[in-house]
């Protein structure tokens, strides 16, 4: 076992030192406040009355029993299929033209950047109204005939949860490419032109060398983008008013722990119960992404 010298061992207690202030925030912050959530799931609680009563798993059984539930839990997961994938696929190709020398590159960052500056209310107020009845979406498509007459997109259960698909992947793509032209400034130019002199084609730089190199990227981009759609909530509320419609439609699973815990149903534990399952369902899923991604854990 090694030993450490005498300033090695006063380095590391001036780290520990710098990181108590982090390790106190987060475990009274973030630590305790799932510990509680974990201890609300187990009971049945009333909040106008501040009891708690102990349920065991009973919250847990009629999670599982739940058709709403199971609804939202798909919405949930096919939101995240689609648009996981599709910002990712999407920011890496906007990224990779952006870096490359096409005239007015630079005017195209700022305004593939713009969505990121707006607020997430702002931008569904303007989806909405983009897809309404009366909304341009619907009059572009009546000019060219491709539909007879206008869709309700917002009222329609079969459009509304693609609706937000769209604009959530619309205003996410900016950050992401954000992150990869980062990358790609680092990449040296030496392998490209290296691999332009054994001929490789524009498609084959693109797969053998720019991928691979952003490799460490593209996982954080897949798991912050993982955890962003499971946890998605408030363009849902916004868009449904608060109610997941058009029939459940748009409803997710944390607008559920919301409707549960602080909406009429007066159900806390068994709102917690939700959260703590889908805390649970987004550690696996970020897991196995790391491992179809081929990298280490990077936390």
């Amino acid at each position: 076992m090694r030993r450490y010298s005498r300033y090695e061992k006063q380095e590391h207690k001036q780290g520990y030192l710098f990181l108590t202030p982090a390790v106190v925030l987060v475990s009274v912050f973030i630590g305790l406040s799932v510990l509680f959530v974990l201890y609300l799931s187990f009971h049945k609680v009333n909040l106008f009355t501040g009891s708690y009563e102990f349920v065991g798993w009973k919250n847990y059984v009629r999670l599982f029993g739940d058709d709403i539930a199971r609804n939202g839990l798909k919405n949930t997961l096919l939101f995240s299929a689609v648009a996981v994938p599709a910002q990712t696929a999407l920011a890496l190709v906007i990224s990779s033209v952006l870096n490359s020398k096409i005239k007015g590159k630079y005017f195209f960052r700022t305004v593939y950047f713009l969505p990121t500056l707006t607020s997430s209310s702002a931008l569904t107020a303007i989806f909405m109204f983009m897809f309404s009845v009366s909304g341009p979406i619907n009059g572009v498509l009546l000019n060219f005939h491709v539909i007879s007459k206008g869709i309700n997109f917002l009222e329609e259960p079969s459009f509304a949860l693609k609706v937000i698909m769209l604009m959530n992947i619309w205003s996410t793509i900016p950050m992401y490419t954000t992150m990869y032209l980062a990358g790609l400034q680092d990449l040296p130019v030496s392998m490209y032109e290296a691999a332009q002199i054994d001929g490789a084609t524009e498609f084959g730089k693109f797969w053998y060398i720019t991928i691979p190199y952003l490799k460490p990227i593209t996982t954080y981009v897949l798991l912050t983008s993982i955890i962003g759609t499971l946890q998605m909530f408030d363009q849902a509320y916004i868009f449904s008013n608060g109610s997941g419609g058009p029939a459940n439609s748009t409803l997710t699973v944390s607008l559920m722990v919301y409707k549960y815990a602080f909406g009429t149903q007066n159900a806390m534990g068994y709102a917690a119960a939700m959260a703590m399952v889908l805390a649970a369902i987004i550690v696996v899923i970020s897991r196995l992404a790391e491992k179809a991604n081929g990298e280490e854990r990077i936390y």
